[in-house]
């Protein structure tokens, strides 16, 4: 063979190891990933009691599991991508001749986000709607019983609802837009209908976080007012130690004397009554003990800095929002490979970031971002 074969051969197993290395880096990712959501969702989920009843409920409890499982570890993932991305080009950009680090490439990073986008749609549009309705099914009238059944109807409902929806953003779509060709034939259905019906799914993803955000905030300060010890004026644990103390005597009374009641009572019930007031009674023994600084001081603090780093957030959201819907420039207009610029480190970002917001305020800069002669 000649040199140019040589060559050529050379670059074709570099692509092919390179594409097996991605291959293997992602799957193990993917596995860790899929390992830590099992474990979370085995140890907080709640016992079902036809698991040791029936085998068929049992099989179907599992199958459920596996795709929520799968479906948590595909949003963990993209919720970990941008983190990954930005330290992966630090690294890059801080060790540029290391061997060992050349696998942090754009190639491997572009497949993560490839990979994550395909199985985030679906999961949202296929598995999380059949792991529902396979829990919910119980095969068709007259059919065999068993995980088969359950599937033809799961895959049926399926099939239905895709029907629903597509005919309701159908519907939809010829109400605002007045073309009497799209009111009358599906034939643009991949150019216009999905992308349409991807977008009324994230508008729907964005009224569930603005349902949710509130909730949330909600539970984050009840959570934190639980931890920390309040001020005198907002926690009277004075009072808490009596009630505390009063049903602990009281249950005592019941366990050593129960002939005075006229119901059977159950007690190991009442013993471990007593225990859970002990150990709430010695907390509230550790949360009066507690100084005036810590009562007085942080808890304001905690509050305080809750209430900042709310603030921050919503005004950024509400800053990107504004950008989206004002400034034309801030759209995206896709990627283009060829005339991108070049990387630059987050620091390097940042600095930018600044300088241009310091030119702008103090009028060295032109509207459209040029400097003036």
């Amino acid at each position: 063979m000649e040199a140019p074969d040589y060559e050529v051969l050379s670059v074709r197993e570099q692509l092919f190891h390179e594409r097996i290395r991605e291959c293997i880096i992602s799957t193990l990712l993917f596995a860790t990933l899929y390992i830590l959501c099992h474990i979370f969702l085995t140890r907080f989920k709640k016992p079902a009691e036809f698991t040791t009843v029936d085998d068929e409920d049992a099989t179907v409890n599992k199958i459920a599991l596996e795709l929520c499982t799968f479906t948590l570890a595909i949003a963990l993932g993209a919720v970990l991508l941008l983190p990954f991305s930005i330290i992966s080009n630090e690294v890059l950009l801080s060790l540029p001749r290391n061997y060992y680090i050349q696998w942090l490439n754009g190639s491997l990073i572009h497949g993560l986000w490839n990979l994550v986008f395909l199985f985030s749609n679906l999961s949202l549009i296929f598995l999380m709607p059949f792991a529902y309705f396979f829990t919910e099914s119980e095969g068709f009238a007259g059919s065999r019983k068993g995980v088969l059944g359950r599937v033809y109807e799961t895959v049926v409902m399926l099939m239905l609802l895709t029907l629903l929806v597509l005919g309701m953003v159908w519907v939809a779509s010829a109400i605002v837009d007045k073309n009497k060709a799209n009111r009358e034939s599906l034939y643009d259905f991949w150019e216009y209908y999905l992308p349409y019906l991807y977008s009324c799914i994230s508008f729907l993803g964005v009224l569930l976080l603005l349902v949710c955000t509130p909730l949330g905030l909600a539970r984050m300060f009840s959570v934190t007012g639980k931890l920390l010890v309040k001020p005198r004026l907002l926690e009277d644990l004075e009072e808490q130690l009596y009630c505390s103390a009063f049903e602990e005597a009281a249950l005592t009374r019941r366990i050593c004397n129960p002939t005075s009641c006229w119901l059977p009572l159950d007690m190991e019930l009442l013993h471990r009554q007593v225990l859970a007031l002990q150990t709430q009674r010695v907390l509230l023994e550790k949360r009066r003990k507690a100084s005036a600084w810590q009562r007085n001081l942080g808890y304001p603090l905690a509050m305080l800095c809750l209430l900042v780093l709310t603030g921050l957030s919503v005004l950024i959201v509400a800053i990107h929002i504004l950008e989206l819907l004002i400034d034309e420039a801030a759209m995206p207009r896709g990627m283009q490979v060829p005339g991108c610029p070049p990387t630059i480190s987050f620091g390097e970002g940042l600095r930018t970031l600044w300088a241009s917001i310091a030119l702008h305020s103090s009028g060295a800069c032109g509207p459209d971002g040029t400097t003036p002669p």
